[in-house]
């Protein structure tokens, strides 16, 4: 039996990861052990995270499968921001717990967050303010078909 910590009861994530529709949660691929889905509140255009289905905090507790497709998906997710958005740089990262900065403790994911030359990311730690050129929804609709393709 899985207890309600291995469920993610009440997580977000869990909750994305249960969806019955992927549009509206912003999935844009589902593997065996783990779903990309858009960051509902981007720090840039084409703000991806990649999120284990089962839901862990740590690093170390994934499987080695677990990471392999974790990797997989990062380097795939990778060479489309660049292509379809031109990027010049991707921030990959993880924050593992509250005092790291995770907005999601329970539920470990990696981001990938595009970046340019002359961005306005610094916005959010300078001024508290976010500025994002494109639609979260929009972001879902150039990528979904491209995860859809063959890698």
């Amino acid at each position: 039996m899985t207890s309600a910590r291995e469920q993610g009861s009440g997580c977000i994530l869990c909750g994305i990861r249960d969806a019955k529709d992927d549009e509206p949660s912003l999935v844009l691929h589902r593997s065996p052990l783990s779903f990309v889905v858009i960051n509902k509140y981007p720090y840039n255009s084409g703000h991806l995270m990649i999120v284990p289905n089962r839901h862990l905090a740590d690093l170390h507790a994934l499987t080695p499968a677990e990471r392999a497709e974790l990797i997989e998906l990062a380097g795939r997710a990778e060479k489309m921001l660049r292509d379809t958005y031109r990027a010049q740089g991707i921030n990959l990262g993880m924050n593992l717990g509250e005092s790291a900065g995770a907005g999601i403790v329970g539920h470990l994911h990696l981001h990938l967050v595009p970046r340019w030359s002359g961005d306005t990311n610094f916005m959010s730690v300078v001024g508290a303010t976010r500025v994002i050129p494109e639609d979260p929804s929009t972001t879902y609709e150039r990528l979904k078909p491209l995860f859809a393709e063959a890698p």
